[in-house]
């Protein structure tokens, strides 16, 4: 069992025992952190650079914290993303199935997918608030655009580079089309369906600061854009770390779900 069991550690592993248990990446992590900090101080206190120092920064996101301020615009930012995340992601899976599977849908789709690609999200929210208002309808619009275009061609390049050996041995021991569709496709996807939900994720997020930047009355973008006219750098920063951490919290809860459903898979 050992002897298995060091066959199968990575290389880079075996020279890093730490990297191996289960809580050595994050120790490694906090580390990283902890260091980065550090340095951001020491840079900071001999006036290098103009920015903040990490006391500074901390007492702001206090300050903020206190008056709710914090708060209101971190759940304003992530309802945006959740809903226009979800959304994006709800209808490019089903979508790139689709385009996959099917070569008749993947001529019709796949033009307005590539040319859409080729227009940042961005552009088109100028003519989302000329056509929706300022709600939230058109930052979730781009938002769900920005997420439905990554996630969908992780999909169907998942769908069209599933091994045609399985496929064609499904066929062999009497399976129809949606069985193998449903236990050898699906399955097969999933990886690139789950990289697609990571990028789509970190599209939605630089996708609703940019929206907010131009057309909000809450959210940390908004709250940088104002803390820009007043040369607040401290209140930028507290919004920039707020937009990473809850930015790594998702991005680790997709993770999570991508172990649980391609546990299957070999990974370093």
């Amino acid at each position: 069992m050992a002897v298995m069991e060091s066959e199968n550690t990575p290389e880079s592993a075996k020279g890093l025992p730490m990297l191996s248990r289960p809580f050595g990446m994050l120790a490694i992590n906090i580390v990283a952190v902890v260091v980065g900090i550090l340095l951001w101080g020491l840079v900071t206190s001999f006036g290098v650079v103009g920015l903040p120092t990490p006391l500074a920064v901390a007492k702001q996101a206090v300050i903020q914290a206190e008056n709710g301020l914090l708060w209101s615009d971190a759940l304003a930012s992530l309802g945006r993303v959740f809903t226009g995340f979800a959304l994006g992601i709800l209808v490019a899976i089903p979508v790139g199935f689709l385009m996959g599977w099917y070569k008749i849908a993947r001529a019709i789709i796949e033009p307005y997918v590539q040319f859409f690609r080729t227009i940042p999200p961005l552009a088109i929210i100028p003519l989302a608030i000329v056509t929706m208002g300022i709600d939230e309808m058109p930052k979730i619009f781009v938002i769900f655009l920005a997420s439905f275009l990554s996630s969908v061609v992780a999909t169907y390049q998942g769908v069209i580079s599933v091994d045609r050996t399985m496929i064609n041995a499904a066929r062999v021991l009497g399976a129809n089309d949606f069985t193998i569709f449903r236990r050898v496709i699906v399955p097969a996807s999933l990886p690139y369906i789950m990289v697609g939900v990571r990028i789509g994720l970190g599209s939605s997020w630089s996708t609703v600061v940019a929206a907010e930047l131009i057309a909000a009355q809450s959210g940390l973008g908004f709250r940088m854009q104002q803390a820009q006219l007043y040369y607040d750098l401290a209140t930028i920063f507290v919004s920039l770390i707020s937009i990473g951490i809850l930015g790594l919290i998702m991005d680790r809860i997709v993770m999570a779900i991508d172990g649980v459903l391609t546990a299957w898979q070999e990974k370093l």
